[in-house]
């Protein structure tokens, strides 16, 4: 499917870019290109071809959600740079 110069100074519009004339010329070409060769994907019969977002199988790698017992209170606040009645204290973030 050749596009004409019109249609890709009409992209280019929809798009907000500025093209040279060889710019219209070389994107009336490579936008055509890329139209056959959707041309001939429409043109595979993919009955039974369930649609998907990847072509591997995906398995999380992360490690199960288990819990587990936390640190003592203590070594949790030694690493703290502020603590205050054994929470740890920042600085307010929102003021009233």
């Amino acid at each position: 499917m050749a596009l004409t110069r019109a249609e890709v100074l009409h992209v280019a519009k929809l798009a907000r870019v500025g093209l040279t004339e060889a710019d219209v010329a070389k994107f009336q070409d490579q936008l055509s290109q890329i139209l056959d060769h959707f041309d001939v994907l429409s043109r595979l019969d993919t009955e039974g071809v369930p649609p998907t977002t990847h072509t591997l199988p995906l398995e999380n790698v992360m490690a199960a959600d288990e819990p587990r017992p936390s640190l003592p209170q203590d070594a949790v606040l030694a690493n703290a740079p502020l603590a205050q009645e054994g929470h740890l204290r920042v600085r307010a973030v929102l003021e009233e």
